[in-house]
């Protein structure tokens, strides 16, 4: 008789302790917080074991605001900027391919299911920005030209969401509907007849080639005193497309970090296989697909599989190196 009232008093005690705010977790109204190493994909979250900075985060990067983010406030609305430009005010759009009408009513409001979504979504296209850093690249992508992408990955390895993978980032032309995308902090690959920016972007110290931003694009780096260096110390020449071109290597932050980003994408969207095009001989294929390869084609890819007037992510990208590391991880 005792044990059952010395229980019941147990009972009640925690039961009058939560009622007074006692420190349960699931007290309503406790401020739940994430790791900040997860993405969102349909209003979920996984974790890519990375450091990853969402859009609602501070120091993010919103392509759902419709403003611009660079530009004095008074020059920033949407009526000033629709002066210079034919775009809507959005960045972005719904995936509507393949779905019928019904489907489409349905999420067009974002109530998209994971499985659906899963359904849908099976490539991953690589840019790289040409801007050298991410800040540099939400500045071009979303003030300039009003596009969008769903990632941006920064020299130090920082990886910024911007949108909902569920959205339609404008990235890709006619792979926006069943892609995500990524933009690598990278300032290109050149022919030998064209100008490159490489001497104001790399120099040797005593530790060999490192990464020297110009003032124009510097800024905005989260790793305080963030020293890059390419992987590779010297620039890669390699072939994209049948033109011959060179490029730096990306930092190993950032393989560090796609790594991650790729093998998290694929356990979210499986359909993203973890292989990219390849020619006979097995290796990463230098071209465009033809309509026919791409439309069966269910992976990661450049952005240069995808638009024979393009390059990125480039000669020096290593894809190897991505996705063994992403196998690796997705097991």
């Amino acid at each position: 008789m005792m044990r059952a009232a010395l229980i019941a008093f147990l009972l009640f005690g925690t039961w009058a302790l939560s009622l007074l705010g006692g420190c349960t977790p699931n007290r309503i109204g406790n401020r739940l917080s994430r790791s900040g190493q997860e993405i969102v994909v349909a209003g979920q979250l996984f974790n890519a074991g990375t450091r990853v900075v969402l859009w609602t985060d501070p120091n993010g990067y919103d392509a759902y605001r419709v403003e611009k983010r660079f530009a004095p406030w008074a020059e920033s609305e949407w009526p000033s900027v629709a002066k210079n430009s034919a775009f809507t005010p959005n960045r972005y759009g719904p995936r509507k391919a393949g779905l019928t009408d019904a489907e489409f009513e349905r999420i067009r409001g974002g109530g998209w299911s994971l499985d659906e979504l899963r359904a849908k979504v099976d490539q991953f296209v690589m840019h790289y920005d040409v801007a050298g850093t991410s800040r540099a690249c939400f500045h071009t992508l979303h003030d300039d030209r009003c596009l969008s992408v769903h990632f941006m990955l920064d020299i130090d390895g920082t990886i910024y969401q911007t949108l909902d993978v569920k959205e339609r980032a404008w990235h890709a032309t006619i792979s926006n509907d069943r892609s995500v995308g990524i933009e690598i902090a990278n300032i290109g690959a050149y022919a030998d007849s064209e100008k490159n920016p490489f001497s104001r972007w790399y120099t040797t110290d005593e530790h060999g080639t490192r990464l020297t931003v110009p003032a124009r694009a510097a800024g905005g780096i989260l790793t305080p005193s963030f020293v890059g260096r390419p992987s590779r110390a010297e620039p890669v020449v390699g072939e994209i497309n049948g033109r011959k071109l060179t490029q730096y290597d990306l930092t190993p932050e950032q393989y560090a970090a796609l790594v991650k980003l790729t093998a998290a994408l694929h356990v979210a969207l499986p359909r993203i296989a973890l292989d990219c095009p390849r020619d006979t001989n097995g290796l990463p294929l230098t071209r465009t697909l033809t309509p026919e390869e791409w439309s069966s084609f269910s992976g990661v890819l450049g952005h240069f599989h995808v638009q024979a007037n393009k390059s990125d992510p480039g000669p020096a990208f290593d894809w190897e190196r991505v996705l063994t590391g992403a196998r690796r991880l997705a097991k």
